[in-house]
């Protein structure tokens, strides 16, 4: 099994604030995510840039995840904004908008041109009607060495935006855009987020929405505040009783008398090597949580 790192939450930080870029070093967030792009007004662009930047480059942000979200590269800022990330060296660059392999292939080549470490992996920001149509092809990508590709990212405010779609209650219009790329994230090996609660009121709501994110299968949500991600990081890891049950899968399955079955009968039901897989994965994940602490 390859191994797991946990992104239950995925916090975004404006890119152009040095307070929360600092906090970011105290938070129980799985993930960071710098963000160059929505969160940075046009004439902080090149500031936050070089903040973010020196923030990656000198650490102290423990085992959490470090993400730079670039401002897309036909921008006035996506270029520097790329070169920028790539001398910084942070776990992941984040690209907004896509909606083709081409634009992963077109981050791949400049990836190799200026020789960025082969540690540096890209996430994909799926948030337009196109990326959905597209979603199994550029989840493809993750094929190719040179794109690099190992998560999606679901923008929903954007995807409502471009849809007219409302976001409301349940998400009814945006379950099926939100499958279809899980579907496709899920088809070519690659992690896939959530996209962001707006409501910072609403905690029942949020909680609500992670759930639902959690059972359809995303690895996490991303998030816009602090205080979101205990909810988050409870949710989308395995609870105790998910833990126990699973534990005692793997053991029947490694008992000798049940060597060779495919299929044996556990507290009253059928369970298959399928389900003892899924056990597995359950436990390295509390596992790989259990190290961050």
């Amino acid at each position: 099994m390859t191994p797991i790192r946990p992104r239950r939450s995925a916090l975004y930080m404006p890119g152009s604030n040095a307070r929360a870029i600092e906090k970011a070093k105290t938070l129980a967030t799985d993930v960071v995510i710098f963000d160059l792009e929505d969160a940075v007004v046009p004439d902080a662009k090149a500031q936050a840039r070089e903040q973010v930047c020196a923030a990656v480059r000198a650490g102290g942000y423990g085992k959490r995840e470090l993400v730079i979200r670039i401002n897309a590269l036909e921008t006035a800022w996506g270029e520097a904004d790329l070169a920028a990330a790539i001398a910084a060296a942070p776990d992941a660059i984040l690209v907004p908008k896509v909606s083709s392999v081409e634009m992963l292939a077109a981050v791949g080549l400049r990836l190799r041109r200026l020789g960025a470490a082969e540690r540096i992996r890209v996430w994909a920001m799926i948030e337009t009607p196109l990326a959905i149509l597209n979603a199994e092809l550029i989840a493809s990508a993750a094929h190719d060495v040179d794109t690099r590709l190992a998560c999606f990212v679901m923008g929903t405010n954007d995807l409502a935006k471009d849809t007219r779609a409302r976001l409301l209650p349940g998400r009814a219009a945006m379950l099926p855009w939100l499958m279809t790329a899980l579907a496709a994230a899920r088809a070519h090996g690659i992690d896939i987020l959530d996209g962001v609660y707006n409501s910072l009121s609403d905690a029942e709501g949020f909680r609500a929405e992670c759930e639902q994110g959690r059972d359809s299968g995303f690895d996490g949500k991303t998030l816009i505040h602090p205080d979101q991600i205990a909810a988050a990081n409870e949710i989308f890891a395995p609870s105790a009783e998910e833990v126990t049950s699973a534990r005692a899968l793997v053991a029947a399955f490694e008992q000798p008398e049940n060597a060779g079955k495919g299929a044996i009968s556990l507290n009253g039901r059928m369970v298959e090597r399928l389900h003892a897989e899924m056990a597995t994965r359950v436990l390295a994940l509390a596992e790989a949580i259990g190290k961050r602490r």
